[in-house]
């Protein structure tokens, strides 16, 4: 679902809107399952008293003013790269803002590439805690039922994962009346809580907070750790932008998102002032007994949709990192005829959908995963925060640019406060984003440096496209019928396979084809500049396509643009193409560490095909196997 181009059309921005309730806010939105219970969990220390719950309910309030309505919903929504947001596109707008210092560029590479990475451990633990948390509400039922909270979960999990191939087009049309459904009930809730404890209220004001800071220093700081988990989400918030557009967004946000999440705090507030003992499970202890189990059958779904729109970030950003040349080709299948946004990934799945599974079954509660959660959040929001620095600068407006970074320096004071806070909790499962991310890093650096070297062995020494075209000119070979497409990624040199066929077959076609795609820093690409067509000889011409980070490439669409415009001709059944297929040999000397050399091998090995990814009708192909020693 891409942003209509109208928004001001109320019709289209209400069915906007609701779109946007369904996939930008489920993950924020099923925090209260947990996080109230996380702060006042008994393995921390804090106890359920009046100045405790009033400070704990004043952190969160301010958090999520601050993190979420402030930072994301008003200041990073204006931080767009063409309409799209998101780690990685921020990372390509501070690069095209950076000074050509390789320093630089190597400092926003890593902020981006390390958020990005973290961002997997997110995709992993969203479904993990959400599913476990909202089907652990059986437990308020009957004690007993415990027995069938793992196994529940699982089934669960399998569920979602299993469908992904199918798409979300289908069932996405519920998603936001679902989400309304939730939202009302949260506040709902909450209300009826207040009522009983109206003095619950007095927590809105900051002092709380401050006073909880005075009165117990540690106590306070370490638990932000667990406050953090209210704002999980607002990465989503900024990623999504480019499907739904800035609008419709922040009304969702402040007209139901916002007073529904406040209401539900503060109602479990009101809940455990009067019972300090429903500090373990204040959210379903909220409900009427009669209600609780409709209520888990609602979380349960909420958190379905949440655990949702996570992997269906997970997909948009490994594509996004495919283009940028940070992970190597994959199978990339498009669910839906008419939304581009809309992509499934299957290796990216199952990997994810075998790591959730091991998280349930390894840490069993929501409330020993929330120690895992909070770090990759606030890992996240750090290398957002940073790169905006660069990013967001405004040429020739230096007073601009010093109020905007005025208020990144007080956005990063609460990021690493938050990040230092869930630094205690790396031995009790902060390690899990940590170790995913350092994986996800090592395998995104090894795949971009190693085609850097692939790239340099493979075309250092070729010849001149300018000279071959020349030669060729000059004293041709036996030229036959049809065209021949050489797909090459230098627009300089001759293709090794293009050499090898002429060496060997002593033949060349009638009509060849230089074919080179690129990617670029900007989400989409105009048609107007995705293709340079240039004529190097009568029979000779080069083709150099273009696509943003967002976009999938595909060679039909481009011999079709080149026929349009440019009076190119490459006839289906008269067309072959020509790929080469490199076959990395390890050599002890390589620059390359060993190990890193050895993990690039396999994922080259592993690599989509060519004609998959590029969308290459597989009977016209003929690859040329070359061997590589790096």
């Amino acid at each position: 679902m891409h942003a209509s181009p109208n928004q001001n059309d109320p019709k289209k921005l209400a069915g906007l809107t609701l779109a946007a309730l369904g996939v930008v806010y489920g993950d924020i939105g099923t925090s209260p399952l947990y996080a109230m219970a996380a702060c006042f969990n008994p393995e921390r220390g804090l106890t359920a008293t009046p100045d405790n719950v009033l400070g704990i309910l004043s952190l969160i309030t301010w958090a999520l003013l601050l993190v979420i309505s402030l930072k994301y919903v008003l200041f990073m929504l204006r931080a767009d790269n063409n309409g799209e947001g998101g780690i990685l596109a921020l990372m390509a707008l501070a690069l095209r803002n950076a000074h050509r210092q390789r320093g630089q560029f190597s400092i926003f590479i890593l902020l981006g590439i390390s958020g990005a990475a973290l961002f997997y451990g997110d995709g992993a633990l969203t479904p993990a805690i959400s599913v476990l948390s909202a089907v652990e509400g059986l437990k308020v039922i009957d004690p007993s039922f415990g027995r069938f909270v793992i196994p529940l979960t699982l089934i669960i999990i399998l569920g979602i994962f299993a469908v992904q191939k199918h798409g979300t087009g289908g069932v996405g049309k519920f998603f936001g009346p679902v989400v309304v459904l939730w939202f009302l009930s949260l506040g709902a809730l909450g209300v009826n809580s207040i009522v009983n404890d109206p003095s619950v209220l007095k927590a809105l004001s900051p002092t709380y907070a401050v006073s909880f800071f005075l009165a117990q220093p540690l106590m306070a700081f370490l638990s932000l750790g667990s406050v953090v988990l209210v704002v999980t989400g607002g990465e989503a918030i900024y990623a999504d932008m480019g499907h739904f557009g800035r609008k419709p967004i922040q009304i969702g946000w402040f007209a139901l998102v916002l007073p529904g999440l406040l209401l539900n705090y503060y109602g479990q507030g009101a809940l455990i002032l009067q019972d300090p003992s429903a500090a373990n499970h204040p959210f379903f202890l909220l409900a009427p007994e009669s209600l609780v189990l409709p209520l888990v059958i609602l979380a349960t779904a909420a958190t379905v949709i949440a655990s949702q729109a996570l992997i269906s970030g997970v997909f948009s950003i490994t594509r996004q990192a495919v283009q940028l040349g940070y992970m190597p080709r994959m199978s990339i299948v498009h669910t839906s005829d008419n939304e581009i946004g809309q992509i499934y990934v299957p290796s990216v799945n199952w990997a994810l959908c075998v790591a959730v599974l091991v998280l349930v079954l390894s840490f069993k509660t929501s409330g020993n995963l929330e120690a895992a959660y909070g770090f990759s959040i606030c890992g996240i929001m750090v290398m957002t925060t940073l790169t905006a620095f660069v990013a967001l600068k405004k040429p020739g407006n230096p007073r601009k640019t010093m109020l905007v970074r005025l208020l990144l320096c007080g956005f990063i004071t609460i990021d690493l406060a938050l990040l230092a806070a869930n630094i205690p909790k790396i031995p009790e499962g902060g390690w899990f984003p940590v170790a995913v991310g350092v994986v996800m890093l090592l395998m995104m650096f090894t795949w971009k440096r190693g085609r850097r070297v692939l790239f340099h062995r493979i075309h250092d020494g070729e010849l001149p496209l300018e000279i071959f075209v020349q030669s060729i000119e000059a004293s041709p070979p036996y030229r036959v019928e049809g065209t021949a497409i050489f797909m090459t990624g230098s627009i300089d040199t001759t293709p090794h396979a293009l050499l090898h066929n002429l060496k060997h077959n002593k033949v060349l076609h009638e009509q060849v084809v230089f074919l080179t795609i690129q990617s670029t820093d900007i989400p989409k690409v105009e048609e107007k500049d995705r293709l340079k067509v240039v004529r190097l000889s009568d029979s000779f011409w080069q083709l150099i396509a273009t696509y943003g980070f967002t976009e999938d490439p595909a060679v039909p669409e481009i011999l079709a643009l080149a026929e349009r415009d440019h009076g190119l001709v490459c006839e289906e059944m008269t067309t072959s193409f020509f790929l080469s297929r490199e076959t990395i040999i390890c050599d002890r000397t390589s620059k390359m560490p060993w190990v890193q050399l050895r993990l690039f091998a396999w994922m080259q090995r592993n690599a989509s095909r060519p004609t998959d990814f590029y969308k290459i009708p597989p009977n016209r192909v003929v690859e040329m196997g070359t061997q590589v020693e790096m």
